[in-house]
């Protein structure tokens, strides 16, 4: 499949749309083969809603990568599918849950055993997920990076990976449905959350001013990404912290054992 030439801001340059369009469909696939297994006689099934969440993530991923790059609004469109929207629907189709009960068990133990490395922790923490999304938001737009990537399709690919591969990280931390042990509580997700939000007003807010930002477009394009970001950012915010508490399970207060029952009866 040939490149697909889109414009960007008034410069041209050519992206791998066409095969990256694959990766939606390809993965797609995987998860309905895999759903579809667990209908099979002797297995527990699988969640309609589950898959339906996890097909709307496709659906978003593959919209986003068709969006033709004409203006910084629509830039921000793509940011917003790719990086927030299309990983909620993602996470919520518990593709890791999926997978564990698709592998052996061997596999299944080694994925385990590496979730429970300290690195992994700390990789999965909501506040590492804030800085590689809000924090790339705000490095894209104030640097001139986002001025690179108009010259060069390979790393404005680069940056998109960036943007689905922490929004994935980001929206698994605050409402991912598998139970970890080492995920921090309801009330710290909701403020890292509320940080998330701030940030994308605040650089939002510069965007719209045309304050500190180093990116080559119209004002009017500018304010019209801003608004994007703003108002967009909000409604898929307020959709990942219903998502949390809609899967909040509290945990049941664990009451002290008797002394008699810790000594044992005499």
């Amino acid at each position: 499949m040939s490149p697909i030439v889109v414009s960007a801001h008034g410069t041209e340059h050519a992206t791998t749309v066409g095969p990256a369009l694959l990766v939606p469909l390809l993965v797609g696939w995987l998860y309905l083969a895999a759903a579809l297994r667990q209908r099979a006689p002797g297995r527990a099934g699988w969640s309609h809603g589950r898959t339906a969440a996890f097909a709307v993530g496709c659906a978003l991923l593959a919209v986003a990568l068709l969006l033709p790059m004409d203006g910084f609004a629509t830039h921000m469109w793509q940011h917003l599918l790719l990086g927030m929207l299309a990983p909620l629907g993602l996470v919520l189709g518990a593709p890791g849950t999926l997978a564990l009960r698709t592998v052996d068990r061997r596999a299944g133990r080694a994925a385990l055993r590496v979730l429970r490395h300290p690195a992994a922790q700390t990789l999965t923490h909501p506040v590492t997920g804030l800085l590689l999304t809000a924090g790339g938001l705000w490095l894209l737009h104030l640097t001139p990076l986002y001025r690179a990537t108009l010259a060069s399709p390979a790393l404005h690919d680069l940056v998109n990976l960036h943007f689905l591969l922490s929004g994935l990280l980001f929206t698994w931390s605050i409402a991912g449905p598998e139970p970890t042990g080492h995920r921090p509580g309801v009330p710290v997700r909701l403020v890292v959350l509320g940080i998330a939000v701030a940030a994308h007003a605040g650089l939002a807010q510069l965007l719209y001013a045309g304050l500190l930002v180093d990116v080559p477009a119209p004002a009017e394009q500018l304010r019209a990404g801003a608004t994007v970001m703003y108002y967009g950012g909000d409604l898929a915010e307020i959709l990942l912290a219903l998502a949390l508490l809609v899967s909040w399970r509290p945990q049941p207060r664990r009451h002290p054992a008797p002394a008699a029952a810790l000594t044992g009866s005499r």
